[in-house]
């Protein structure tokens, strides 16, 4: 379960809410350029471009959930269970594993327009990173500054849909979503008038009653829409404070609250991790569940042509601002 969008202000912002019921290690990473990287089936490369983003690092090598690089390419890995498709190699095709393409892509490309010829050649396989740590079904959300795609892989084979919304939560697959949002047409942010029948009035008694029907439950085609929602009929300011605070509003809309939802093991799935990134200057914003407060990590000269990656953990514990 998760939550990926973009939202464009004075600057552009790509972020994400990360739902499981447990933690993964995660950490605010950043992968210098120049930094190699080792590849399962296709040649080792080292990257063009550094990147920022929350990964868990093991043997030096980032495993990103979501990252952007310095020139603003993003990308998102979210849950697709049961649709995902890993593959056996192919010749003719670039051999991937899932886990690698988030570096490659943001290490080697600065746009989705000079990405896209080659992100059509990918053939993702079924190569987990080690042993003890089996792949996760995914698809991906891609955003820079003008373009947002979504990348799945089912056994239908590879495909790459336009994502006019700037959204993706889960299943079904994305064109389910584009075709479900229609459901919703006649919501809107606005007071009404009614269209129940001539033949009884009836009128508002109350804020917000242009929305409903806007859906209030957790799955994944809810969330895609109530997150849709409430996105495209955001007012933004024009600050980097507003925005940042605007963004984190959007996705708490849609966030897990524990005991909400209960998996099949009976785990309580929350909302592990919020994440918020200004691609325009390279600053990853993110809080937590447990710690609310926003806290920020930057791109800088000096960890972008470092030769190690910086590692960043995470503030975990409430931070609260006591006056007295």
């Amino acid at each position: 379960m998760c939550t990926c969008i973009n939202l464009k202000t004075l600057d552009n912002y790509f972020g994400r809410n990360l739902d499981l019921e447990y933690n993964f290690g995660e950490k605010v990473v950043i992968t210098p350029r120049e930094y190699e990287f080792k590849l399962k089936k296709e040649k080792k490369f080292k990257t063009k471009y550094a990147m920022i983003g929350m990964a868990t690092v093991v043997n030096n090598y980032p495993l990103y959930a979501e990252a952007t690089n310095e020139k603003g390419l993003s990308i998102a890995g979210l849950y697709f269970p049961g649709n995902a498709c890993y593959e056996k190699t192919k010749k003719e095709k670039i051999n991937m594993s899932p886990f690698e393409l988030i570096p490659w892509l943001l290490g080697n490309f600065a746009s989705i327009k000079s990405a896209k010829k080659e992100l059509q050649k990918i053939n993702l396989i079924n190569e987990p990173f080690s042993e003890n740590m089996p792949l996760a079904e995914l698809h991906w959300m891609i955003s820079d500054k003008n373009n947002c795609i979504i990348l799945e892989q089912t056994k239908e084979g590879l495909k790459i849909y336009d994502n006019p919304i700037g959204v993706l939560t889960n299943n079904p697959q994305f064109p389910y979503h584009l075709t479900n949002i229609n459901n919703y047409l006649n919501l809107t942010p606005k007071n009404t008038e009614s269209r129940f029948s001539d033949n009884i009035s009836l009128s508002s008694y109350g804020q917000g009653m242009g929305a409903i029907g806007l859906p209030g439950d957790n799955s994944p085609a809810s969330r895609f829409v109530r997150v849709a929602f409430n996105k495209l009929n955001s007012v933004t300011g024009s600050s980097e404070e507003e925005s940042i605070s605007q963004f984190f509003h959007i996705l708490d809309s849609v966030a897990m609250i524990k005991g909400s939802t209960i998996t099949k093991e009976g785990k309580y799935d929350i909302t592990t991790y919020s994440s918020c990134i200004n691609i325009d200057k390279g600053i990853y914003y993110y809080k937590t569940y447990y710690n609310n407060q926003i806290t920020a990590i930057k791109m800088d000269k000096n960890n972008i042509n470092s030769k190690e990656l910086t590692i960043h953990e995470l503030i975990k514990k409430q931070q609260i601002n006591y006056i007295n």
